[in-house]
């Protein structure tokens, strides 16, 4: 089986700012270890050695990071310097990288979490999925929606301003808070329109009518999102 990881290193970091002044969020530090060498130490854990970063706010610090990584001569750099074309658009724009793949691991640089991911691919190849999201029972603002025994993507919700979208009718569906970390396999990846800028989110939601889009419910790891500068301070305390 061809798994080609990709670590998304590409946004502006402005959440974290002051920490992002003068580097990317990428290279914020965790216990003496970047976000980047945590996001690449996951993928090589699990045994992807195959790795797509993709970069834009200081490409260069970046790229000079990759480098001193062991699994340096096996990542490739998918360089969106000229503007950020979000997760959807970011992957798309990589095709060339991982179009020789049979699935695509996605891991947002900013996510801590001690989730297994061997244990998140065999779950996915075990259902037969088009696409499996890690998945949380979590407050957050916006939620996927997921219904039946196989946790089947039905929808998206944001609680705060109430919007709903249903785009497969099933019974006593479930609100799971996305964990920043999925895979998909890489026939239902090439679906994907454009390399302009578009969500994952929007992505998973215009396919979850006809394709096998599962959650991968993880509550008992531990996980968080460092990206914003506040979340981060107290996750350090």
């Amino acid at each position: 089986m061809n798994i080609t990881g990709f670590v998304f290193a590409a946004g502006l970091g402005t959440r974290l700012y002051p920490l992002t002044a003068d580097k990317p969020k990428a290279l914020v530090k965790y216990k003496g270890k970047t976000l980047l060498d945590n996001a690449l130490d996951k993928m090589k854990a699990c045994g992807v050695s195959n790795v797509i970063v993709n970069v834009h706010h200081f490409p260069d610090m970046i790229m000079d990071a990759v480098g001193r990584h062991p699994l340096a001569g096996k990542i490739r750099i998918s360089d969106e310097r000229a503007y950020l074309r979000d997760t959807a658009g970011g992957l798309k724009f990589a095709e060339p990288f991982w179009e020789e793949s049979d699935m695509i691991l996605c891991y947002n640089v900013d996510i801590l979490s001690d989730i297994d991911l061997s244990k998140l691919i065999d779950y996915h190849v075990r259902c037969q999925a088009d696409a499996t999201l890690a998945v949380r029972n979590r407050q957050t603002q916006r939620y996927f929606l997921f219904g039946g025994e196989e946790c089947v993507l039905c929808g998206w919700e944001n609680i705060k301003t109430r919007e709903k979208i249903v785009v497969r009718e099933m019974d006593g569906s479930m609100r799971l808070a996305f964990s920043g970390i999925h895979v998909m396999n890489a026939d239902f990846a090439h679906k994907i329109q454009s390399v302009e800028k578009s969500s994952v989110t929007q992505f998973y939601l215009s396919g979850a009518g006809e394709h096998r889009i599962i959650g991968y419910v993880h509550d008992a790891d531990t996980w968080q999102d460092v990206g914003k500068f506040q979340e981060f301070h107290n996750f350090l305390s």
